[in-house]
């Protein structure tokens, strides 16, 4: 279901800004589930498991497609595409404070033992102070839903081992980007660098490591209006700029193609999506279904009893 575009003239990046711990972790289904029940599962099901457990203040699915279009990103000279690099989606889990973070990881035995249901592997890269939202122009806080923008998820991979020369070249990159009217949104992701020998997240049957080229990466989340917009803006001198030297410090570059975003918690706060499920919570929308969203069936499934009884 493709929605109508939500793109307004305000800059909405300052509400992201209580997520002050992070994780960024890429996904890969397993080869023997089908595409279509993966998403399914992972939505309705994975979904609405990790949305319950405690300290949980941010969590947002991007399933990636596979097939969308040659223009995602433009060959930049030097830099060349990760080896044998699929992804079917990366997840954001956030948190308000250490103390929440501290009570999700106790806790996540019980997560990540359904991960071996659908991914073959996963690797969540740790964001320790958080990821940063340089320009949001896209009204809706909390999309469950294929939302009808251009959007993309680019995975950069550093030259050399310079940790904070690689981190200050993206940053630079994001902020060209932002300052630019035909971007609609630029959040970055600079997350540590990965260890081989701390796998994570400690899903049993699951994998989690990364080859050499993918132990310093950074992502950055954009959104554009159309392909056209995003195509017509990666040939302007604007982006020339932006990408100007960017081969001393990336030397690799893949973009994903995004087919829906899935907003489960927000602001510690489970959204329509996390307490009932994506799908059953566009039917509800759809059908506009209000007795569905007061209060009374809120705490019947919260509780599994009704209100004062």
């Amino acid at each position: 279901m493709t929605l109508p575009k939500t793109m307004t003239a305000i800059d909405h990046s300052d509400r992201d800004a209580a997520i002050t711990i992070n994780s960024y972790t890429t996904v890969l289904r397993h080869p023997k589930v089908p595409h279509e029940l993966f998403a399914t599962y992972w939505r309705d099901v994975h979904g609405p498991l990790c949305s319950r457990i405690p300290g949980l203040g941010w969590y947002v699915q991007t399933h990636f497609a596979r097939e969308k279009d040659a223009h995602l990103w433009p060959v930049v000279d030097g830099i060349r595409p990760f080896p044998d690099y699929e992804l079917d989606g990366g997840v954001e889990i956030g948190f308000h404070s250490a103390e929440d973070q501290k009570a999700f990881n106790e806790a996540c035995p019980i997560l990540f033992a359904d991960e071996q249901n659908m991914f073959a592997a996963t690797v969540a890269y740790a964001l320790p102070k958080g990821s940063t939202t340089l320009i949001d122009r896209i009204a809706e806080p909390s999309p469950n839903a294929d939302d009808g923008l251009d959007r993309i998820h680019l995975h950069l991979g550093a030259a050399h081992d310079d940790t904070a020369k690689f981190g200050e070249r993206v940053g630079r990159l994001a902020q060209g980007l932002a300052a630019e009217e035909a971007v609609l949104r630029v959040r970055m992701h600079l997350p540590d660098p990965y260890d081989n020998t701390h796998p994570a997240p400690p899903a049993p049957n699951v994998r989690h490591e990364v080859p050499a080229e993918r132990r310093l990466v950074a992502i950055i989340d954009l959104a554009f209006a159309s392909p056209l917009e995003r195509s017509t803006f990666y040939a302007s001198d604007a982006f020339i700029r932006a990408t100007d030297g960017l081969k001393a410090d990336v030397a690799f570059a893949s973009p994903f193609a995004v087919s829906g975003v899935y907003t489960y918690v927000r602001d510690k706060q489970l959204t329509l999506a996390g307490l009932r499920g994506s799908r059953p919570a566009q039917l509800i929308e759809r059908l506009g279904a209000r007795n569905q969203v007061a209060d009374d069936v809120r705490h019947l499934l919260h509780t599994g009893t009704l209100p004062g009884r």
